[in-house]
């Protein structure tokens, strides 16, 4: 169920940012961190993906502010 939510969370951030997961793996290789759109796609899809993760895609996105809830 966190999984879920979690992935949820994520996609609506990007939806509500006009971020594609190619937008997504531009923006992550401009913090460092090398993601291509295809394992971005099957990460998320999944959901099972660590904490870490979702902050580097919310900071890389330009997040900082979310509502959990």
């Amino acid at each position: 169920m966190n999984e879920t939510r979690a992935k949820n969370l994520l996609k609506a951030e990007l939806k509500r940012r006009g971020v594609t997961y190619a937008g997504l793996a531009e923006k992550l290789a401009g913090i460092g961190i090398s993601e291509n759109e295809r394992n971005l796609n099957n990460k998320i899809s999944r959901g099972g993906f660590t904490a870490a993760f979702l902050l580097q895609c919310l900071t890389a996105i330009g997040t900082n502010d979310i509502r959990i809830g």
